[in-house]
């Protein structure tokens, strides 16, 4: 697989094209100010190309919306469970040199007194965070990315979700107004310095990583998030995503960079039974937009079963979603489901459900595949309707209802997280029969066929060896099916 590296430069040339703009520049001995137009890009580019591209293909397995090609081997540590120590060490790698990005520019700001650039990288730095700890366990934060300390100190995973949820809270309630220094803009490729969205944006992270609690600590969940929605929070309504990307090498969507263009391949994911079987019971029109393209009689190596499914789509200009708006309803959605009675949950359900079906409401065309628009979810919605919100059911089953949508909502790019929030939650549910069986549920997960985990599922990604040989504070070893601090199920 071609380097990483690659990828996240060419996405700095995709928007970057002020001459001041140089990645050569040590960024600790940039004046006051210029960090914020010079690195700031870098460190967004640079947290895309990692999360949409080493965590995407993982997460996309994990999540079973897609499996190896019986042809290829490619991603068969992953599909198999085996990846080690020794595998996707770039991966880490390539988040914490973006957070080196972050991290300064979140320095310089505060020295500054620039609470615009303050509250934006501090957003970006526990986003890129939550997505770290939440795969990998413990992980350094307090001490991360300081030049001055070579070994930091590795927290747990307590200790980095108090202190990102501290982190978030102080950023947020600084004063924009009175804001010193630069204003973002065009080096802004999320928002182009609108600081209400970024405001937003801290709020429904916030909302997440209080959510990411409920099974472990579930009176600081409920505190947290109650104390949160009862401010009057916005939370997100629009897409957090970077949205630049052309089809052209070096300048797509990182997934598709990767897995598609780098490769020169299309044969390497097919569809997993898991959700293209769940889909297809749903007559769900997403499903053609998915796996529309491509020929349907190859079945990938590891499925439970005996339907022959189609390749995978991708498109090179599909958007990097740190978090879509559909992930701030189904948040929502949740909240209100636990704490407020329901009050309001099937409104952000629907809208949820709504705004992924609107990103596929547009006729495509793959090679010289047509792929028609999904339409409306107004018919999926309404009483009765097959993805209708269970109004009259029981908290868990709501709470089924939405997790499904996010799980489903996640594909392509944002496997990693409804992987996660399966681990939390216990959603989607797990088979208990081979997907082979006349009994089997469509979009239940089962385990590869191939597993090197005997019956268990992955529950993090282990610690790179170049970490653990280089670091002495370093945890010991985790297996990867060992559960990470939170997931109590």
């Amino acid at each position: 697989m071609k380097k990483i590296a690659t990828i996240i430069t060419a996405l700095f040339l995709l928007v970057s094209c002020d001459e001041t703009f140089d990645i050569n520049r040590d960024p600790d001995a940039l004046p006051p100010g210029q960090a914020n137009s010079t690195i700031f890009p870098a460190g967004i580019a640079g947290l895309a190309g990692a999360q949409g591209s080493y965590y995407a293909l993982i997460g996309g397995f994990w999540s079973q919306f897609w499996t190896q090609n019986n042809t290829s081997n490619q991603y068969k540590d992953i599909d198999q469970y085996s990846i080690g120590t020794n595998d996707y060490q770039a991966a880490y790698a390539a988040m914490y040199d973006a957070l080196n990005d972050i991290r300064t520019v979140k320095a310089q700001a505060l020295a500054q007194g620039n609470t615009k650039y303050f509250l934006m990288a501090t957003v970006l730095e526990v986003e890129a965070s939550q997505v770290l700890t939440d795969l990998y366990g413990d992980i350094p934060y307090a001490e991360a990315n300081n030049a001055n300390i070579l070994q930091p100190k590795f927290n747990t995973g307590k200790e980095t979700y108090d202190l990102m949820i501290a982190d978030l809270k102080l950023a947020l309630s600084k004063d924009l107004n009175s804001s010193v220094g630069d204003n973002p803009g065009k080096d802004d490729f999320l928002f182009e310095g609108d600081m209400e969205q970024w405001t937003k944006f801290g709020n429904t992270l916030l909302l997440k990583l209080y959510t990411r609690l409920t099974e472990v600590d579930p009176a600081l969940a409920q505190s947290g998030i109650t104390t949160l929605i009862n401010s009057g929070a916005a939370f997100l309504d629009v897409d957090a995503a970077m949205t630049q990307f052309e089809d052209a090498a070096d300048r797509s969507n990182p997934l598709y960079e990767t897995d598609r263009r780098q490769l020169n391949t299309t044969g390497n994911l097919r569809a997993s039974k898991t959700l293209y079987s769940y889909l297809q019971v749903n007559a769900d029109p997403r499903l053609n937009k998915y796996y529309g393209v491509g020929n349907p009689n190859n079945q990938g190596d590891f499925l439970n079963s005996a339907t022959n499914l189609s390749l995978v789509t991708l498109y090179a200009t599909t958007p990097l979603y740190f978090i879509s708006a559909e992930e701030s309803y189904f948040l929502q959605a949740e909240a209100l489901t636990r704490y407020y009675g329901g009050a309001g949950a099937k409104e952000k359900y629907d809208l949820g459900v709504a705004a992924n079906f609107a990103k596929y409401n547009t006729e495509t065309k793959v090679g010289t595949v047509t792929v028609p628009a999904v339409g409306s979810a107004d018919t999926f919605l309404a009483t009765g309707g097959k993805y209708a919100f269970p109004t009259a059911g029981t908290t868990a089953q709501k709470i089924e209802a939405i997790i499904t949508q996010k799980w489903i909502a996640s594909f392509p790019g944002n496997g990693y997280e409804s992987f996660i929030e399966q681990n939390r939650t216990g959603y989607p549910r797990v088979s208990a029969v081979a997907q082979t069986s006349e009994s089997y549920v469509p979009g239940q997960l089962a385990i590869s066929v191939n597993s090197q985990t005997g019956k268990l599922f992955p529950k993090r990604i282990v610690l790179p060896n170049s970490v653990k040989t280089r670091n002495p504070n370093a945890p010991a070893a985790k297996l990867i099916t060992d559960p990470i601090w939170w997931d109590v199920n």
